[in-house]
């Protein structure tokens, strides 16, 4: 499994105007295609208005086809544009993480 992990930092004041955005327009969409949400948050410490979301994917491929898939929604474009022409962000980051082996043996475990 890997993990996208994505970190949008919204202007400031405008964190509630993106989360209402993203939760009408973009977050049926992602769970339709994307489907494995692992977590979605918003910072109350630490470096502010920042938004974390978390997708799991069986391996890059499956991302690269699930995200595809979606962007060749219309709908999707339509969120895109909605967000650009809120004016809504500062910066958006997107990084890939693989779990180690010793947790995947701790989720086991776990059950």
């Amino acid at each position: 499994m890997i993990i996208d992990l994505r970190i949008y930092t919204c202007k400031p004041n405008k964190m509630a105007a993106f989360v209402k955005l993203y939760e009408e327009k973009a977050w049926p969409l992602q769970l339709k295609y994307l489907e494995n949400c692992l977590g979605w948050h918003t910072t109350v410490e630490g470096p502010l208005n920042r938004v974390v979301h978390m997708w799991g994917y069986t391996d890059q491929g499956d991302r690269e086809r699930r995200r595809s898939a979606m962007a060749a929604d219309p709908a999707w474009g339509a969120y895109l544009q909605a967000a650009a022409d809120g004016d809504l962000l500062l910066d958006m980051e997107n990084r890939i993480l693989k779990r180690t082996p010793f947790f995947d043996a701790y989720l086991a475990k776990k059950g």
